[in-house]
């Protein structure tokens, strides 16, 4: 009712303009004194004015628009009715047998004017609404909010707080550290100063919440705006990192705190959609670990270029049926499959594989605890060794095009088994490309932020209860990057393979674990050392003090993406490698599991080789330090 109510309203204004205007513009164009002969002419079109012009302007649905958030695009479909509804008329008149010479300037005055009434009458709806709704609120307590970022991000933030939330907030400022900015109007809002200047900025202007809109900015940006605002303890939320942003448009609901990913962020990766597209959209892809955090990070990636079906394969019920839940959710135009199965089991993997028939593979399922696999050997053998075999071995019989296996930079020259059995496991799709249809390939990288087993959700937890936070040791480090980065570079390094490679991603600049510790501790609002303690526990068993993507021998070529390398990597010697697997099979002791995986990857520096080294280190400087406080 209320919309009948809305729509008869308009199109009375309508008619009465469209009426109005050609009188008025006459009365400007001769400054009042209009010759009868013209009125008379004139008013012989009204009828068909009144037809032509509203039947226009409900074609470009200038009757069905919600006019209390009218902008520029609104503004335009205006004009743009009005141009065509004023083009049809001219040429009815002039056709007309009837017709008699008006002024050509008449039809000019008339467009403009139109364009001026008709748009005012849709503006001030807007205005209107707006100056009501803040009546009806001024009693109500608005947080003041400051943007960081006079760029994209900020000017389509401030429009929708100032469009959608103004009764719960208001601009009252930007901060932009480009000299050319600072004292302009942005959005009607003053670019108040740079970063440098917040605390005082806060103070000057009672600021209550600071939005960092800058989702591309690199690391080191974020990091110090965020100090800057813990300087004017005033609390910081950011606009989503680009790993995050799936449409380009930000908004207030996606607003969140500061976390540690965007202080470790990294330039966003240049993808070539055509290359990626051509092996995966309209493809049966399979996933193995669809459940685990790259694994349901690379379905979601997969899920945006359209397969014509996704297989999760993944033993873990629960997470299998969150992914396929959260795909058929976001992506309910593709077909997905979730297959509760196991890589060890060769049979099922069989069946599996001629069921579905495959023509893309990604494999993620592998066992990653390093101490939980120090003390079961067995089951990094079993998982990271013969659950690949058997998936590579199924995707070889069965003419799956492409299989891309998830490594890392563990394998090298590794020091646990767990990199050992993923190094074995690089060895194996290498030998299989050697003979096989399918491409095999494998791809190496660091640690992923957020994934299950990093040291992030520990540091969360640890924080919670009060501390102390638990690190290995002052000097570790590691290298890391994004869930959603890793997972676009694997894809892409799938779009590149030829058979036999394996793939190093550029993890950037290796992160002291210490230094993530208490960026952590900062961002809970808390001192590190002070009101959140650091204690150093010494490395366990099979763990590295600094994590290396190739080994010295091994070098890499450049691939035409400027963060994916090709390692230079020997291959295996093939009766070496499946003797060495027979006897692996039947192995269950733990000491000869070890004995076997050194023999087949020899730069394998044994158990707790690494930590021993450490331990000698510390007692060195134990004794150092007795020495001198004697």
């Amino acid at each position: 009712m209320r919309r009948k109510i809305i729509f008869s309203l308009l199109l009375l204004g309508d008619t009465i303009v469209v009426s109005v205007v050609p009188f008025l513009a006459l009365l400007i164009r001769f400054d009042g004194d209009v010759s009868p002969f013209y009125y008379k002419q004139l008013l012989m079109y009204v009828p068909t004015i009144i037809v032509i012009q509203p039947l226009i302007f409900y074609w470009f649905n200038l009757y069905n628009r919600l006019w209390r958030y009218a902008g520029v695009d609104e503004i335009l479909n205006i004009m743009a009715a009005v141009t065509v509804s004023s083009v049809a008329l001219f040429g009815y008149i002039v056709l007309s047998p009837d017709y008699v010479y008006l002024p050509r300037s008449l039809h000019l005055l008339s467009w403009m004017m139109t364009i001026f009434f008709i748009g005012g009458s849709r503006l001030t709806i807007r205005f209107l609404y707006y100056y009501m709704l803040r009546q009806s609120k001024r009693e109500a307590r608005v947080q003041n909010v400051l943007i960081v970022g006079a760029g994209d991000a900020g000017a389509i933030l401030a429009r929708e707080i100032n469009q959608r939330y103004f009764k719960e907030k208001k601009v009252v400022g930007f901060i932009d550290d480009e000299p050319s900015k600072i004292n302009q109007y942005f959005l009607g809002t003053k670019v108040l100063g740079r970063r440098c200047e917040i605390p005082d900025i806060v103070e000057e202007h009672q600021v209550d919440e600071i939005i960092i809109a800058m989702p591309s900015a690199a690391s080191a940006v974020i990091k110090e705006t965020v100090w800057q605002c813990k300087m004017a303890d005033c609390s910081a939320k950011i606009v989503p990192g680009i790993y995050e942003m799936i449409d380009g448009q930000e908004s207030v609901q996606q607003l969140r705190e500061v976390d540690l990913e965007d202080l470790l962020r990294r330039d966003p990766v240049k993808l070539d959609l055509e290359n990626i597209s051509s092996y995966l959209t309209g493809k049966r892809v399979l996933v193995t670990g669809a459940g685990g955090s790259i694994g349901s990070e690379l379905c979601r990636q997969i899920a945006r270029m359209a397969p014509s079906m996704l297989l999760l394969l993944g033993k873990g019920e629960n997470s299998i049926y969150e992914i396929d839940n959260e795909l058929k959710e976001k992506f309910g135009h593709i077909t997905t499959e979730p297959i509760i199965a196991d890589v060890r089991d060769a049979v099922r993997l069989q069946d599996i594989f001629a069921i579905y028939r495959p023509e893309v593979v990604f494999h993620a399922a592998a066992h990653k605890h390093v101490p939980l696999m120090e003390a079961h050997p067995i089951e990094a053998v079993r998982n990271n060794i013969f659950g690949t075999k058997n998936v590579a071995e199924a995707a070889d019989r069965f003419g799956v095009k492409n299989f891309v296996m998830i490594s890392t930079d563990k394998a090298v020259n590794p020091t646990s088994v767990m990199g050992t059995t993923k190094r074995v496991a690089e060895l194996i799709i290498q030998n299989l490309s050697r003979k096989s249809a399918t491409k095999f390939v494998a791809v190496r990288f660091g640690n992923v932020l957020g994934s299950r087993g990093s040291v992030i959700p520990l540091f969360k937890k640890q924080i919670a209860k009060g501390g102390p936070i638990t690190v290995t040791h002052p000097d570790m480090q590691r290298y890391f990057m994004t869930i959603p980065e890793a997972s676009q570079l694997v894809l892409q390094a799938g779009s590149m393979a030829n058979g036999g490679e394996v793939f190093v991603l550029d993890m950037g600049k290796p992160v002291k674990i210490v230094d993530m510790a208490c960026d952590l501790i900062e961002l809970s609002g808390l001192v590190p050392y002070k009101e959140i303690d650091i204690k150093f526990t010494g490395l366990r068993p099979g763990e590295k003090m600094f994590e290396e993507l190739l080994t010295a021998e091994e070098g890499s070529q450049a691939t035409k993406h400027e963060k994916i390398f090709v390692a230079n990597i020997k291959m295996a010697d093939e009766k070496k490698l499946f003797d060495s697997l027979k006897r692996l099979q039947t192995i269950t002791d733990k000491d000869r599991i070890i004995r076997e995986i050194s023999y087949l990857v020899p730069s394998y520096s044994g158990p707790n080789k690494e930590s021993k080294k450490e331990e000698k280190v510390a007692e060195l400087l134990d004794k150092r330090l007795a020495a001198t406080m004697t």
